[in-house]
């Protein structure tokens, strides 16, 4: 554990019930810097201490540490696949050795289209442990897109030295389609010249795989992500062994209780994006823990697997966007059991990639009450793609869930003016050098002294106290005018309002540019279809918005957020949309978040309808 001042949580030992034990916690000491523009610096001044060289020296240690410990687990029939840390470096370094055979060349990253696997896992680390890289592409351009384009797309970019993907049957007509001159690899129905899994884990490991993982460094590129955040090209993400292996060190410097405390975890979180694969997946690498892949997801009808994990696994560390506890919330309020083997011995719910409305989070903390004594440490951290991706951290006890921490030992938080708010920008060693094969996006990504501008805005929680944390205030390019001039915080609204509907709204996209009110988009929950007695979700937003019940729930709710309220942050008028936001069409971005552009440029037909006479317009009661 790093010799790191710290402040303990709760005083309760785990013991033969599985209580919860003492969450221990570093004190935050925030440096500030003023300047003469109106700018400032946030750096915490507890020194970053000495982080591994490599990914591949972690996986190394634990093997030899405590190699029979369960590394990798996931579903198969009733009960787990487990893999063993030391079962799991003699697997990456045949996989390693076969990736050398077939001759992928070191800037030509292995391409995975399939969701998250062990199998997945030990490719990754294979490629890694011999200096290539991994890019994981979301599956839903294979499995839900209509057509293939985007996909090929991102293929062209990405001029993959190696193809994989689980089951040939799902996505070898996507991969046959683009006729690649790389190898391709399946684990189950390999045909025609395809390699199966098991030809890759048959290869003997030879002198060239040691050769190449001494030869790895920190400069050495270990992940490829794909960003957009738009609906134009995915740009392409370097993420280097030296910015995940030092984002590592950070969090466990704010974490002390992590730092090889063999935390379990059950997670969903893709592997195409960094929470699930270089937060999640490397933290429980890096501290000697188990990983079990849920193959759940936050939805009706595929949220049964995750409840039948949580029963079994009783995880330590629990993460989770803010729809996910959503949908989750309902079970664990109705089933003590359920609450108790979630909350029964963790240490910490964790929250990214959205703001978790502040009902949300009582509620979470209510039903943990109920069922542990000590109280329940619920957190979050704020970062990107870009950034490895921890740029701040909540390691202290907080009641607002919009308070995204303190900058992490290491890292440099800069508040730039911007507007009537302060832009954030970033420096440090987990910050990316920069986007692969674009220049002119990568100039554009840096300041004159080369903080990675993150396009969020922020504010102190207290302008006294710098240790009190960072406020989270929107994206900067998101606000606009009215006709009236005045500016709309289009963060702080959204937040309020999906904070205020909650269970009826996914989540909201607030309108307005050069109109002379405030609107706002409301993508509805099942809850809210429920309202109207739609369970199969077979009406369009427009019924949707017609029905008396559906029309009083979401007019009283308009009516209380508009109360006091000045013209900036009263919405008055909304509409349901019939569609969920698409991952697809660029409508949500790497972070997680709504897109506000991209839903109002791809549904301006729905944005014409909020500001007609239309009977489907929902006005404040």
């Amino acid at each position: 554990m790093n010799a790191v001042a710290s402040r303990q949580l709760g005083d309760c030992p785990r013991d033969a019930t599985s209580q919860a034990r003492p969450v221990l916690l570093s004190a935050p000491d925030i440096a500030v810097d003023r300047r003469e523009d109106g700018s400032f610096i946030l750096r915490s001044t507890q020194v970053l201490q000495p982080y591994a060289r490599c990914i591949g020296d972690w996986l190394q240690y634990w093997a030899q540490e405590d190699g029979s410990r369960t590394f990798l687990a996931e579903r198969r029939g009733e009960g787990w696949r487990r893999v063993s840390y030391s079962e799991a470096l003699a697997a990456v370094r045949r996989i390693g050795q076969a990736i050398l055979d077939l001759g992928v060349a070191e800037e030509a990253p292995v391409v995975a289209l399939s969701e998250n696997s062990v199998n997945l896992a030990l490719l990754s680390l294979g490629a890694m442990h011999v200096g290539r890289r991994i890019a994981v592409v979301s599956s839903a351009y294979t499995l839900v897109a209509k057509d293939h384009g985007k996909l090929h797309t991102i293929l062209e970019r990405l001029q993959p030295g190696l193809l994989y993907a689980e089951n040939a049957t799902q996505y070898g007509a996507a991969i046959s389609a683009w006729k690649p001159a790389c190898p391709v690899v399946f684990t189950e129905a390999a045909e025609g010249g395809a390699l199966r899994f098991s030809t890759l884990l048959d290869t003997a490991p030879r002198v060239e795989v040691d050769a190449a993982f001494a030869a790895v460094g920190g400069d050495t590129v270990a992940r490829i992500l794909l960003t957009s955040g738009s609906t134009g090209v995915p740009k392409l993400v370097p993420n280097t062994h030296r910015m995940l292996c030092a984002n590592q060190q950070m969090i466990a410097q704010c974490w002390p209780f992590v730092d090889k405390a063999h935390p379990v975890v059950l997670d969903w979180l893709p592997w195409s994006h960094t929470f699930g694969a270089n937060h999640n997946f490397n933290l429980v690498l890096r501290n000697g823990g188990t990983l079990y892949i849920d193959s759940g997801r936050p939805a009706p009808g595929a949220i049964e697997s995750t409840l039948q994990g949580i029963r079994e696994v009783r995880p330590t560390l629990f993460f989770n966007v803010p729809r996910g506890y959503d949908v989750l919330l309902p079970y664990l309020e109705a089933d003590e059991s359920l609450a108790r083997a979630l909350f029964g011995r963790l240490d910490m719910l964790f929250f990214a990639a959205a703001a978790l409305p502040q009902q949300c989070a009582e509620r979470l903390r209510a039903v943990a009450a109920r069922v542990r004594d000590v109280p329940l440490f619920l957190t979050t951290e704020w970062g990107s793609t870009e950034t490895s991706p921890v740029v701040t951290s909540a390691h202290f006890r907080t009641m607002e869930t919009r308070n995204i921490g303190v900058p992490v030992p290491g890292v440099e938080l800069k508040f730039a003016p911007c507007q009537d708010k302060y832009e954030l920008r970033v420096r440090g060693p987990s910050i990316f050098p920069g986007y692969i094969g674009d220049e002119a996006k990568t100039r554009e990504a840096f300041d004159e002294e080369g903080f990675y501008c993150m396009g969020d805005a922020g504010k102190l929680a207290d302008m006294a106290d710098p240790n009190a944390g960072v406020i989270f205030d929107g994206r900067v390019s998101e606000d606009f005018k009215l006709t009236t001039g005045t500016w709309v915080s289009v963060g702080t609204l959204r937040i309020a309002a999906v904070s205020s509907m909650t269970p009826y709204a996914q989540d909201v996209v607030v309108s307005g540019h050069d109109r002379a009110e405030v609107g706002l988009l409301i993508f509805p929950t099942a809850a809210l279809r429920a309202l109207a007695g739609d369970g199969e979700g077979r009406l369009c937003g427009k019924s949707l918005g017609e029905h008396p019940a559906v029309r009083q729930v979401l007019g009283e709710i308009l009516a209380a957020l508009c109360k006091g309220a000045g013209s900036s942050q009263r919405p008055a008028r909304a509409v349901l949309l019939s569609t969920p936001p698409s991952v697809e069409q660029g409508e949500i971005t790497d972070k997680g978040y709504i897109n506000q552009r991209a839903v109002l440029t791809l549904r301006a037909d729905d944005v014409e309808r909020l500001y007609s006479d239309c009977s489907s317009v929902i006005y404040p009661l």
